[in-house]
């Protein structure tokens, strides 16, 4: 990064990340009593169980709700793509947001098993879209710069794109929903997501450089060259440096949102490797947000298992999955309200045994 950049890098000049209040430790031993009582053996549950604590913990003293889930899917565009990064040309990003507002994506499908509702936000697509009930327009500028040339955006596009995620998060809580759920789409985001890795993790470059949407070897040459030259372009480590540098605005807006909706105590369904990048981002910039976050699944795509070991995640399912668009995280909502509903909805063993249903 220069160091005329640098000085001016500050995200507090810019933008106040909302306040995140860590979970109270001393109600675990609370809440386990209370799953240990159910009309069930200890543990028997296993990992829904630690779920069931961990809700418990976010809504506390309310009860734990999980019935409206929304998943936001923030979609943008990389100026990396010029360097050949993808197979892809940015145009499919606009043709995959026209995609979901028409409900045929494989995300839509999944939402309709799952019963959860879709918003797309268009974060920084590089074209303009027709207004539609389902898309939430807030994008920052037509796609990010190159970052292999320049800083990807500038310190106040970023915060722009942080304070923006956070409020649509905030508003879709308000309006009633109990779980937010990330999703993104951008040509070009897993070598933006690399390069976030590689800083914030931190990780070596190459292994946190995958296959992405898919490339033979000679895209994968032009891959890593790219991403090389962008990462020897700015020597970037704090957090928010590193989101101007190689940052996309939808991935800006994602860590936004996990900001957004541990501010309001609700959980934040993680979805692969560019949403956990994003996270990687929120949590690096404000702490406390990492127990409110929920890790979906663990991505097949390479460097997500570096994310996952940057977050201390045990992500619930393992799947092969590398589609990104929240797929995963909507395969896990069901997941999510299960365990809310073991604190809710099961009786208590005392109560079995002493006929009171």
């Amino acid at each position: 990064m220069s160091s005329d950049l640098q000085e001016f890098c500050d995200l507090k000049q810019f933008w106040q990340p909302p306040a995140i209040a860590p979970l109270d430790q001393q109600l675990v031993t609370a809440m386990r009593g209370r799953i240990d009582g159910k009309a069930k053996p200890p543990g028997s549950l296993g990992r829904i169980e630690d779920l069931a604590v961990q809700l418990g913990m976010i809504r506390h003293p309310e009860p734990p709700r999980g019935d409206r889930a929304v998943l936001l899917v923030f979609a943008a565009d990389h100026g990396l793509t010029e360097e050949g990064v993808s197979q892809y040309p940015s145009a499919v990003t606009v043709a995959m947001v026209m995609t979901y507002l028409a409900g045929r994506a494989t995300a839509n499908a999944f939402a309709a098993a799952s019963n959860v509702t879709i918003r797309v936000i268009d974060a920084g697509v590089a074209a303009d879209l027709p207004a539609h009930p389902d898309l939430i327009v807030a994008k920052i500028r037509m796609g990010t710069a190159n970052a292999a040339r320049e800083p990807a955006m500038t310190p106040r596009q970023a915060a722009d794109a942080l304070a923006r995620g956070c409020q649509i998060a905030i508003d879709q809580i308000k309006a009633g929903a109990d779980i937010i759920a990330l999703g993104e789409m951008g040509i070009g985001n897993t070598a933006s997501s690399a390069l976030l890795a590689h800083r914030l993790a931190p990780a070596t470059l190459s292994d946190c450089i995958g296959v992405g949407a898919g490339q033979d070897e000679p895209g994968m040459a032009r891959k890593r060259a790219a991403i090389e030259k962008a990462a020897a372009r700015s020597n970037a480590t704090a957090p928010f440096e590193v989101l101007v540098e190689f940052g996309g605005l939808e991935i800006a807006m994602m860590a936004g949102a996990v900001l957004g909706a541990a501010s309001q105590r609700r959980p934040v369904l993680v979805d692969g490797f560019i949403s956990s990048a994003a996270t990687l981002v929120a949590i690096r910039l404000v702490p406390a947000a990492r127990d409110y976050c929920v890790f979906a699944h663990r991505s097949a795509e390479k460097g997500h298992d570096i994310l996952l070991a940057a977050l201390h995640a045990n992500p619930l399912l393992d799947l092969g999955l590398r589609l990104g668009e929240g797929t995963g995280a909507l395969l896990a909502v069901p997941l999510v309200r299960a365990a809310a509903r073991l604190l809710t909805d099961v009786a208590d063993l005392s109560d079995v045994l002493a006929g009171k249903l």
